[in-house]
């Protein structure tokens, strides 16, 4: 790193910290800091989406395992792939709950114990995602800084950083700069590919030293089966429901519709990028047999390419981007934490009385705090990809409640509960016995998953079945919610949110058992025209971005 690389980093940090200061000046409300008001564009939605659920390792995993074992392997980063047009079908479940968090969705789902159990669950989501991500992209940085910089070193300014303006701002400070941010990513996941492209001598180079099967689309030598990716697939369906910062995701648009677009098309332009890192692997891996040299770890690919080909003064903005990737997540997870201990304990238990003034000011403060504590279990990760892959798999244990709470009327607080435990005791026991070890983290397989969600949505609906129901009038004011349009700008006679179905905003998952009725394919067209539109174009670019991928590995 030179001075023009200290310049660019330390100046990027400078800037979206005064930046995202800036932005927060209005925030007056604890609307306005957990829900931005709900008032954020469909482009800003989309920005937020793509930054947050964007991290500074993928890139690294990614480029490393193409390295190792060819494109093909884009599928470890492509897992949710198949199930992202399902994110339009499910984000307005959320903006209908009227809710600022998930917990409180729970909540009012099936009770305030369940709701405790989901608020504790996502608390320690959070602090343990920011612990993790903070130590990832400290030690990429320390790596392809050439060990200049040390981990707690950037750790500390991450922190300082995002601190100040999510402190100041929550989320209208966090949405802006991941939108800002965003298109540092962009440029993270293309960088190297032109320099690397210019010094390999372009794809025929590539082909020239690389085995063929390195430019297949699927094969069975990157170690992904059929069976793996529909447990991949599982595992994303059903944990995206459960994630804690998903009302952020799908709630603070300005209309349904702007949630919709911002949790599916941002998480599309993720996959989209995706083929950048994996692309910059096989330079990787081309520019290493030229330079008749090894690398000791695939993860170690990133780096070098960095090193090899960056120029001074873009190796400071590659470590920007990286640095970028997180901080656009740990802001909004920062301020989600904040939201959840004052809506979920401190003004349920503590202070019901409280103004909306102590309610900001606690969110801010409790924010602070659990995001110091993140800090800390920063400093003692290890692995940071098994970490990841464990906090993904917890939330999906979660997610059979919520997602079987939404297409079921008939679940309940037993079936719910029955539903974690089982499934966190048959996950832990079949890695037990499979590897002879009883740790905290295993290595995800898709075995001891399926069987654990297997065992998890089968207790959910036989405990359901066998004790007593939800009172009825709190699952039909919930259910009632769900099938109102929640950004109408008029009422009905009866002073509610006019019915969706009114105009063609029904949702497709709602209350799926009905759907053997006769009156559920009344209007069917009619009834669902946002659902069924937009699930489709969503398809229709998943397809588009396979389509890209297999014709960029065809070019000779």
């Amino acid at each position: 790193m030179g001075l023009a690389d200290y310049i660019v980093l330390f100046g990027y940090f400078v800037f979206i910290t005064a930046f995202g200061i800036w932005i927060s000046r209005k925030i007056k409300s604890s609307d306005g800091y957990f829900r931005g008001e709900r008032k954020f564009k469909w482009w800003l939605m989309i920005g937020q989406a793509f930054g947050v659920g964007t991290h500074a390792e993928m890139p690294v995993a990614q480029t490393g395992a193409t390295y190792s074992h060819g494109f093909a392997t884009i599928w470890y980063q492509w897992k949710n792939m198949l199930i992202t047009p399902f994110y339009w079908l499910i984000a307005p479940f959320y903006r209908r709950s009227e809710r600022t968090t998930v917990g409180e969705i729970v909540e009012d789902r099936y009770g305030r114990g369940m709701g405790m159990v989901y608020s504790v669950f996502a608390i320690t989501f959070f602090v343990f995602c920011m612990g993790v991500m903070l130590q990832g992209a400290a030690k990429v940085i320390s790596v392809a800084s050439g060990n200049l910089i040390s981990p707690n070193m950037v750790v500390f300014f991450m922190t300082v950083a995002f601190l100040l303006y999510s402190f100041i701002g929550g989320i209208v400070a966090a949405a802006y700069t991941d939108f800002v941010q965003s298109f540092l990513i962009i440029a993270l996941s293309v960088m190297l590919i032109p320099l690397g492209l210019k010094e390999i001598g372009g794809f025929s180079g590539m082909r020239s030293v690389l085995p063929e099967n390195f430019f297949d689309l699927i094969n069975a030598d990157s170690g992904i089966d059929a069976f793996t990716i529909a447990m991949l697939a599982l595992n994303g369906v059903v944990g995206i429901t459960a994630q804690p910062h998903m009302v952020t995701m799908c709630a603070t648009g300005n209309t349904e519709r702007a949630g919709r677009i911002g949790q599916t098309f941002g998480s599309l332009v993720k996959r989209l990028v995706t083929i950048g890192w994996a692309l910059t692997g096989l330079v990787t891996a081309t520019l290493v047999v030229k330079n008749n040299t090894s690398l000791p770890d695939q993860e170690m690919a990133f780096g070098y390419a960095c090193r090899e080909l960056l120029y001074p003064g873009l190796i400071g903005l590659m470590l920007a981007a990286i640095v970028s990737a997180n901080m656009s997540s740990c802001s909004n997870f920062m301020t989600n934490t904040g939201a959840l201990f004052t809506q979920n304990f401190y003004k349920k238990y503590i202070n019901p009385a409280a103004s909306d003034r102590q309610l900001l000011w606690m969110g801010r403060f409790s924010g602070l705090g659990l995001s110091l504590l993140a800090v800390l279990f920063a400093l003692s990760v290890k692995n940071v990809l098994h970490a990841f892959l464990f906090t993904e798999t917890l939330a999906a244990f979660m997610g059979i409640m919520f997602l079987g709470g939404i297409l079921w009327k008939r679940a309940n607080r037993y079936g719910a509960a029955a539903a974690v435990i089982s499934s966190f005791v048959v996950y832990y026991l079949v890695n037990a016995i499979d590897t002879g070890q009883v740790m905290l983290v295993y290595k995800w397989k898709p075995g001891p998953f399926g069987l654990a969600m297997l065992a998890g949505f089968f207790f959910f609906w036989l405990v359901s079945i066998l004790t007593k129901p939800e009172k009825r009038e709190n699952i039909e004011a919930f259910f009632d919610n769900m099938r109102r349009k929640s950004d109408a700008s008029y009422s009905d006679a009866d002073g509610k949110k006019p019915l969706a179905e009114k105009t063609g905003d029904d949702l497709l998952l709602l209350d799926l058992p009905g759907w053997l009725k006769k009156d559920r394919w009344k209007n069917f067209f009619r009834r669902y025209r946002e659902d069924l539109v937009g699930f489709f174009l969503s398809w229709m670019v998943v397809g588009l971005l396979i389509l890209i991928a297999w014709a960029i590995m065809q070019i000779r």
